[in-house]
Formats: structure tokens, C-alpha cells, sequence
């Protein structure tokens, strides 16, 4: 009769936890990305649009432009974002982690652009921001000075005495 071996605990403890890797290599990591816009462009949003014409009301449905989004690839590929995290860090996968976020970014701003994406929703998801300086200064950056030369009684009193001339 054979006798089961007990593992030791340094023997347990080496084992490997977790799930295997998604990705072993780059590419396959690149493929899924390309998979997720190809899903994208051919899973546009519908919008119903109504029309009218000689009286006659029509409703159609338009097909709308889905934006790139990168919680809708970690879905695609079954990534938490911790996990995305981890191939962000690891030098192999930093360039097509680079290129995945680059093509999200460059798809939502010439959506937004062609008005094609609400332009608001996706500067605020792309960090972008108008800013707009409303602050007034003097001389130099330095305070504004008024100087009042004549104060309103002294004005009112004056155009008395031109009155009563």
C-alpha cells in the first residue's frame, strides 16, 4: 500500500493562488482590445428619432456611435481594474497597455469632436477644461485703485449752482 506524502508548509505555500494570467503575451492582449472596438463599432447605440412631413409623424431609429470606454474592455476581457493595474507595471505589456488607453482616448475625442459623443461628458471623462480667467488687476497685477475725484453731493451740487446761474 502506497503512503499519501503530506506536503510541508513552505511546499503549500509555494504553490501558485489565483487565476492563471489573462494574457501571457502582449499581442493576445492587443487582440482582445481589437475584438472589443470591433464589438463596439458593430454594437452602435440606438436613438428613435421622431419626423414629421406633410402631417405624418414617422419614428426611426438612428444608429449612434458607442464610445470606447475602458471599463467596457475590462469587461470584454474579464480584467478587474486591479489586474489592469498589474499589466500597467509590467515592462512586456507598458506599450500596449499604452496603445489600448491611447486609442480609448483618441476614439472619444474625434467622437466628441465630429459631434458624434455629448463633447460635455467626454471632456469631463477625458480630464479636459476650459479655463477661463475672469480676474481683473491694475496696473502691473496689483490692485485696482479708484480714485474719486468728486463724490455724488458735491456732483449734485455743482449742477444746482449751474442750474440756478
Amino acid at each position: 500500500m502506497e503512503e499519501e506524502k503530506k506536503e510541508s508548509l513552505w511546499e503549500i505555500s509555494a504553490r501558485k493562488v489565483g487565476r492563471p494570467p489573462v494574457y501571457n503575451h502582449p499581442d493576445e492582449m492587443w487582440d482582445d482590445a481589437l475584438a472589443y472596438f470591433k464589438w463596439a463599432e458593430d454594437n452602435p447605440l440606438w436613438e428613435a428619432k421622431a419626423f414629421a412631413f406633410q402631417g405624418v409623424v414617422t419614428v426611426e431609429k438612428l444608429a449612434k456611435m458607442r464610445a470606447f470606454t475602458m471599463d467596457g474592455f475590462l469587461l470584454h476581457s474579464g480584467l478587474a481594474q486591479s489586474t489592469w493595474y498589474d499589466y500597467k507595471g509590467k515592462p512586456a505589456f507598458s506599450e500596449v497597455v499604452e496603445r489600448i488607453d491611447k486609442a480609448i482616448r483618441e476614439q472619444k475625442f474625434t467622437g466628441a469632436a465630429a459631434d458624434l459623443l455629448n463633447a460635455n461628458i467626454i471632456a469631463r471623462d477625458l480630464g479636459l477644461k476650459d479655463n477661463v480667467s475672469n480676474e481683473h488687476t491694475g496696473a502691473n497685477g496689483g490692485a485696482i485703485k479708484h480714485e474719486i475725484t468728486e463724490t455724488a453731493a458735491d456732483k449734485f451740487a455743482s449742477i444746482l449752482n449751474d442750474l440756478t446761474e
